[in-house]
Formats: structure tokens, sequence, C-alpha cells
């Protein structure tokens, strides 16, 4: 079967077979606009991280969709809880919510990660990290990272 761009996309019909939204030659069309909210949130949760703070940068609709949704949130949260296990679980004993508690620890979580895996082992100077983002890191994480460069 091939595509025809005459036909509606099964997107834009309703039972009837009427189209639910007239589209618009000069834009191209937001899937926001006609699908249900929690359809959008889905989608919108296959993004990472990063991709999801881009996306809400896009338009009025997305940056609401996903800025009100918790959900999007918590699971990019439970990621990074991954590596920030005692960070993230502190924030949220704290009342914090998701989305500041991730954003509290996403970068500590991306540098923690290098660091145990040894992405800096073979730093020589400060120099050699010129233009990577540092951030501050505890006393615990820290004793995580010396205890894993000397298992290595």
């Amino acid at each position: 079967m091939q595509y025809e761009p005459s036909r509606s996309s099964p997107a834009f019909l309703l039972c009837e077979g009427r189209p639910a939204v007239t589209p618009d030659a000069d834009r191209p069309q937001n899937f926001a606009e006609t699908l249900p909210t929690e359809m959008s949130v889905r989608i919108f949760g296959e993004l990472d991280a990063e991709s999801l703070c881009s996306a809400s940068r896009t338009c009025r609709l997305w940056h609401h969709i996903i800025e009100q949704s918790e959900q999007l949130w918590r699971r990019q949260c439970l990621l990074v809880r991954a590596v920030c296990r005692r960070e993230v679980d502190g924030d949220r004993r704290d009342g914090l919510s998701w989305k500041v508690t991730l954003g509290r620890n996403y970068s500590r979580c991306c540098l923690k990660r290098d660091w145990l895996r040894g992405r800096f082992s073979q730093v020589r100077s400060a120099d050699e990290l010129s233009g990577r983002k540092m951030t501050s890191l505890d006393a615990e994480t820290w004793g995580e990272i010396l205890q894993a460069e000397l298992d290595r």
C-alpha cells in the first residue's frame, strides 16, 4: 500500500469518517492538538531527559503537557536514582517534586556515572577537564568513586 497524500490521516478522522481537524496546509500538524493528553504523555515518555526539556520548548501546548506531568518527570528521575539513590531519596523525603528532584540530581548523576565507569581515571591535571561540567559531590559519593578506582 502506497502513501496517498490526498487522504486524511487516521488521527484526523472521527468514527463517522469526517475530519476532526481541518489540516492547515501552511503548518505541520501538532499531534498534541488532536490526541488526548494521556496519549501525548505516553509519546513524550519515550524521550530522554534532555530531549524532554527540548520538547517542552517547542510550543506552549507541549510545554504545558510536559510541565504538568509528574509521570514524565518521575520516570526520568527513577533513571537518575539508579546512580544517585541516596540523593534522590533524600530530596523526595524532603517533599521535592519529581521535576525539581531531577533538576537537582541530573548533572550529579551524569558526573558520578562517568567517575564510576573510570572515564576520569587517567586525568593528570585539571586542564584535561576543561569544558566538562562539574558539580559538587558529597563525601559518600567520593568514597564510592575512590573505591571504584582502587578496584580497577
